[in-house]
């Protein structure tokens, strides 16, 4: 049971003293946030479910925290989940990618058995005495339904982390706030809502900083609350009751059920409060090691919260009355005005921690194809996965501001919260599940107990706070409901127009017919035209064949794929392949990143990684060549003469092709030269019996790509839209006609990724019937 880490630790391999300081305070601003403010609200949400009927009550609450603290995000996200990671990426994406990469599970057809020759692929293939994980392998990339099912699971589980995302600043904020009325008796709940909301968007303004800077920033502040938990822990272990110190027994977690039955599982649901933020551990574990993130967690993280819940049970020992405002009211009095400074400081941050996590899992998704492209916004030139992502931002702030402004406590915040994080965490352990059978192949006795122990104890969780929905956190439901569906739908349509486009895709022996001039004017120039299809020549180029009266020397079919990986080597980014006969000049380019990749290059650069790489292939392709016989050059040379010829173009103009491109001539023949209205000049080697015909054709061809590069390059892009057929069922016209569309058409398009000035565009429009 492995994992990697890798990108992250080589960032991190030199661990000095201060460089470690300085990692624990990012450490506890970025990952640890979340769970470290749960005892502001934990005991409140309990005792608001079950009331306390004497110190047995607490003793029994305090047990059922301190072992779901133990179990959940120690045991199960610390020890186990953590190791899941794909390259040090976490989520239920990273999860997903990881199950892509060593079984052909994802709906779209787009795999290549090149894909898995990237070094950064690390592909372990389930060795043949292992007949179990061969078979579940064999079982996933058979089974559509399995597929699709596998699928949904992700897409409710980062539905369900986004619905996080919303619910964890509302909740954290106004948990902080919620102080005020113990320090000032005359604040009413109308005055700490709009102090809240006046916080959350200060908190999402300052969110475009970046990770590391506001991590950095407000790390320290992080350091000092958990500190402040320990200390008022011990101070009010001393002051009052030590004898707290028996709910490790967890005797008691059974005394509780007994006393109270009912009212004991319905505070289960305020109990899971002390967890959450395990699933924004797993999904911000990219910023750092995986090692560092676990001695973190053991060696400070738990102990501070455990020592805060201790010290908050002592207190309610002596004042079983006092559990609404129960972290305010134990800490002492001289205290009060820093520690509330502190705690609001610390709920902004964790509010940012599962903030981040959305972004993550959000840029994951559309990489991935399941969620409309968006503009993400690179924070650090350090760490690839700091990101920002303004519409989410803003979208995240106005759902919190109305989630403060309606739910009247954060009681009922709090079960709408338990609801969003135990969705995340059901699909994180069958997600778990499957990396163990198929990937880690471990004893399926541990699998099995893994599964039946957390999914068991999960749902007895998840239970309770169903059960609770109807007063009001039914609404997070409707959410993620509402974001699941935007994903599903962006992923059924997406592969409904590949499939289209792998379908109506130009056959080779049209291509030939029309020959090396394509039917029209081969201008000078390099033409890139984008499309999805990983092999064949798409539809889209024959809409522009018959939409223009000229086409460049030399097209390349770019394909922009993100494949299952986090990153993609620089010199393995480029995939050529030739698509015709050499005389026609047409390429094809798979521009490999992985979801984790950074598309920081402007099309200039772009441009010139994609002509040095074209060349290597070039390269590589004659040094193939000139082990071969020597007949094939004179055929190609035969072929690429017999295209001469006159054509009418699409508007109707008679043009005279003159010669191919890479035809040889006499350069002082000035007829064959005006002639042509396709063919740059080429060089007129001298005859060197030296230089095989090889040599030539290949220095002939670096020329040509040289003097068409030198013509310049403009991209083609083809704005294909589909459409449901008439006779499709009134369901699916009202999924692709409606809905698809509007969320196609209010997307990024691909002209703001590319950061293509306009002069370098041309657009076809094409419609698929689906």
């Amino acid at each position: 049971m492995k994992g990697t880490n890798r990108s992250a630790c080589k960032l991190h391999e030199d661990f000095t003293a201060g460089r470690t300081i300085l990692l624990a305070c990012q450490t506890l601003g970025v990952v640890f946030g979340d769970v470290g403010l749960s005892p502001l609200y934990t005991f409140s949400v309990m005792f608001s479910k079950s009331p306390i009927q004497g110190k047995e009550d607490v003793l029994g609450a305090l047990s059922l925290v301190i072992y779901t603290l133990i179990l959940i995000p120690l045991i199960k996200y610390v020890f186990i989940v953590i190791w899941a990671n794909d390259d040090g990426e976490g989520g239920t994406f990273a999860l997903y990618s990881l199950i892509c990469r060593h079984a052909r599970v994802s709906l779209l057809p787009n795999q290549l058995p090149s894909d898995t020759r990237i070094s950064s692929f690390r592909l372990k293939v389930p060795s043949p005495e292992l007949e179990r994980s061969l078979k579940i392998k064999e079982r996933l990339e058979t089974s559509l339904t399995l597929k699709r099912l596998l699928l949904m699971l992700v897409l409710v589980g980062t539905s369900m982390v986004i619905a996080d995302g919303v619910v964890t600043p509302a909740m954290s904020v106004m948990s902080a706030v919620n102080g005020l009325k113990v320090g000032i008796a005359a604040v009413e709940q109308d005055e700490v809502m709009m102090i809240s909301a006046a916080l959350l968007v200060v908190l999402f303004s300052v969110q475009k900083y970046g990770t590391s800077k506001v991590g950095l920033a407000v790390g320290p502040s992080l350091l000092i609350w958990f500190c402040c938990l320990a200390g008022i822990g011990i101070h009010n272990l001393i002051k009052f009751d030590t004898g707290v110190l028996r709910a490790f027994n967890p005797v008691h977690i059974y005394y509780y059920f007994e006393r109270n039955s009912m009212q004991a599982w319905l505070s289960l649901g305020g109990c899971l409060l002390c967890a959450t933020g395990s699933e924004a551990m797993f999904a911000d574990l990219c910023y750092f090691p995986v090692r560092f993130v676990q001695f973190t967690f053991v060696l400070l993280v738990l102990p501070c919260l455990l020592l805060g819940y201790l010290g908050q049970a002592a207190y309610l020992m002596e004042n079983l009355d006092k559990y609404e405002q129960v972290f305010f009211s134990s800490v002492p009095s001289g205290a009060f005005w820093p520690v509330f400074f502190i705690a609001n400081i610390a709920a902004l941050i964790a509010s940012r921690t599962m903030t981040t996590a959305t972004f993550s899992c959000i840029k994951q998704s559309s990489a991935l194809g399941c969620f409309p492209r968006l503009k993400i916004i690179h924070t650090s030139r350090k760490f690839m996965g700091q990101i920002y992502i303004p519409v989410i931002n803003w979208f995240l702030l106005v759902l919190c501001l109305v989630f403060v402004c309606t739910f009247a406590s954060t009681n009922e915040i709090g079960n709408a919260y338990g609801i969003a994080e135990l969705g995340v965490m059901i699909m994180t352990t069958i997600l778990v599940t499957i990396v163990m059978l198929l990937i880690w192949q471990i004893n399926i006795i541990i699998v099995l107990s893994f599964l039946i122990f957390f999914m068991g104890l999960e749902l007895i969780f998840f239970s309770s706070v169903l059960w609770s929905v109807g007063d009001g956190s039914w609404v997070i439901l409707v959410l993620a409901v509402a974001l699941f569906f935007i994903m599903y739908v962006w992923n059924y349509g997406s592969k409904l127009k590949y499939e289209t486009e792998v379908k109506q895709k130009l056959s080779m022996d049209l291509m030939r017919e029309l020959g090396c001039n394509l039917g029209t004017i081969r201008a000078p120039g390099i033409g890139l035209l984008y499309n999805e299809l990983v092999k064949g020549v798409p539809a889209i180029f024959g809409h522009f064949l018959t939409t223009l009266p000229a086409i460049h020397s030399m097209i390349i079919f770019v394909c922009i794929k993100y494949v299952p990986v986090p990153v993609v080597p620089q010199n393995e980014r480029f995939l050529f392949r030739r698509v015709c006969p050499k005389s026609y000049h047409i390429f094809r380019c798979i521009a490999r990143y992985g979801y984790k990749d950074v598309r920081k290059e402007n099309h200039q650069t772009f441009e010139q990684l994609l002509i040095e790489s074209l060349e290597k292939f070039i390269r590589r392709e004659a040094q193939e060549r000139s082990l071969e016989s020597d007949g094939d050059e004179e055929t190609d040379s035969e072929n690429e003469a017999s295209f001469s010829r006159v054509l009418i173009a699409p508007n109707g103009s008679v043009y005279s092709l003159g010669v191919p491109l890479l035809a040889d001539f006499d350069c002082s023949d000035k007829r064959i030269s005006e002639a042509s209205t396709s063919a740059e000049v080429t060089p007129v080697f001298p005859a060197d019996q030296a230089i095989s015909d090889a040599e030539q054709s290949f220095e002939r061809e670096l020329f040509f790509i040289r003097k068409a590069k030198e013509s310049g390059v403009v991209y083609l892009l083809g704005h294909g839209d589909i459409r449901a057929r008439k006779d499709s069922w009134f369901i699916k016209k009202l999924v692709i006609n409606y809905f698809y569309a509007f969320l196609r058409k209010n997307c990024r398009r691909g002209i703001a990724n590319l950061s293509v000035p306009h002069t370098n565009l041309m657009q076809v429009g094409m419609t698929y019937m689906v």
